[in-house]
């Protein structure tokens, strides 16, 4: 549309059956045309921050600042612009999975090169737009990338190398964070004044047996070939979790293969420290156990190097998707791990949500109790844990295309006829009882401030 290129997404939409009833993202919420409905909805919830992504493909076409497309920068300078003036402050991610399929055919994330020409693009973007965007990320939810996209297939861009390409594609989504941090830093910072993190996403996990050793052992392994993978790192020693490097080179040691965990070069930046809040991404919260003979002797995979079986507590209530257990005192739990683990820095959780399937239910009573009992955890995350949290982001404002679910998901603030050609939106309980929270946020804040 208008000159932008493919993304892997493009590709793997169109690819039968690899979408939920092959549904594609071509036109999906039509954001891109329909912008001035999508502002209403935001001043409707009267907002003060919008997290948004920008399409990689849609500004630079191949994924190379060879060729820009000037009605891509146009489109993104008149969301900006409009927020801006709507009093709203724009939180900005680079790459929200839709690698242009250009660099995809040249390696994509497996690629050494696409360090260097991430940090292409995320100078163009902060060239172009950071005169009024301060708070940036770079990626989105590296781990889905990796994992979902490399290991198992069931994301763009659908390989299934087991135990070997998710950890290199991993690995260059850091270099290429921190080459894009480092950049800004170096370049933008000064003159700029913002902030560059990287939205990092995680269940929280508990032993399924408290009083097993191995379960409790097995619980800290997922966390760290989690959330760990890419927040060790960045917030706390410059490389990959200890036990995480252990498991992964005895398991090639067994199998008789090669390195699979890539090392940091000392000729590049280090990743350790490259990030100015931490921006979190929660769901859902499981219960683990220690795996045990479920894969083949010399077998590589992921699941076997974790060493670990996340499951549902079967008393947990299900938001929708099958997967999306509600747990929100998990979302404590988790940020006072992250603050007691990683980082003092601000917290931004900048995706929670809750999900529906089935018949459209605008008075969505499920939905208004999870936003309540979530607050409410994140209240006493800060007034009794001390965390420091600065934000938070629902997703979503729309109901949207849900990557391989399609639109048989929906998590939005506001409802998305798509059986319409005006794609007519129409507010949730949800949405209404969310705009009431900000409204009374808002008024305390103003009246502490009088």
């Amino acid at each position: 549309m208008e000159g932008k290129g493919p993304s892997i997404w493009d590709t793997f939409c169109h690819a039968k059956g690899k979408v939920f009833e092959d549904q594609t993202g071509d036109v999906a919420c039509n954001s891109y045309q329909l912008w001035e409905e999508d502002l209403k909805c935001i001043q409707r919830l009267g907002l003060s921050h919008l997290r948004l992504s920008m399409s990689w493909s849609r500004l630079l076409p191949d994924g190379t600042t060879n060729h820009v497309n000037l009605k891509g920068v146009e489109y993104y300078n008149k969301v900006i612009d409009d927020l801006i003036a709507c009093n709203v402050t724009p939180m900005v991610t680079l790459y929200h999975f839709d690698l242009p399929q250009a660099l995809q055919d040249s390696g994509g994330w497996k690629w050494t090169e696409i360090a260097d020409i991430f940090e292409s693009y995320a100078r163009f973007c902060f060239q172009t737009y950071g005169d009024r965007v301060k708070f940036w990320t770079t990626l989105n939810e590296p781990y889905i990338c990796a994992k979902l996209g490399h290991e198992d297939g069931i994301f763009a861009p659908g390989i299934k190398e087991p135990g070997t390409s998710a950890y290199l594609a991993g690995h260059n989504m850091l270099r290429a964070h921190t080459k894009a941090w480092h950049c800004y830093n170096s370049h933008f910072r000064r003159l700029q004044g913002g902030k560059v993190s990287l939205n990092l996403n995680t269940d929280w996990a508990e032993p399924l047996d408290p009083g097993c050793l191995q379960d409790v052992a097995a619980t800290e392994r997922y966390m760290a070939f989690s959330l760990g993978w890419f927040a060790c790192p960045v917030f706390c020693t410059g490389d990959y979790p200890e036990s995480m490097r252990a498991r992964i080179e005895a398991g090639s040691l067994e199998s008789g293969y090669g390195p699979r965990l890539p090392r940091f070069s000392k000729d590049e930046p280090s990743p350790l420290g490259t990030a100015d809040f931490f921006a979190l991404n929660y769901y859902t919260t499981r219960k683990v156990k220690d795996l045990k003979g479920a894969c083949k002797s010399g077998e590589l995979s992921f699941i076997r190097d974790q060493g670990a079986e996340a499951v549902i507590n079967p008393s947990w209530p299900i938001s929708g998707v099958h997967w999306l257990a509600v747990v929100p005192d998990g979302l404590r739990k988790l940020l006072k791990h992250i603050k007691d683990t990683y980082t003092s820095l601000p917290i931004y959780i900048t995706e929670n949500g809750f999900s529906q399937i089935g018949p459209v239910q605008i008075e969505d009573d499920d939905r208004c109790h999870f936003y309540q009992k979530t607050l409410q955890e994140i209240g006493k995350a800060i007034s009794q844990d001390g965390v420091n949290v600065k934000g938070y982001f629902a997703w979503s404002l729309l109901d949207n295309f849900e990557w391989a679910d399609g639109f048989s998901v929906r998590f939005g603030l506001f409802h998305v006829d798509l059986s319409t050609p005006e794609l007519k939106r129409t507010i949730y309980r949800s949405g209404r009882e969310y705009a009431a929270v900000i409204s009374k946020h808002r008024t305390q804040t103003n009246s502490k401030t009088v």
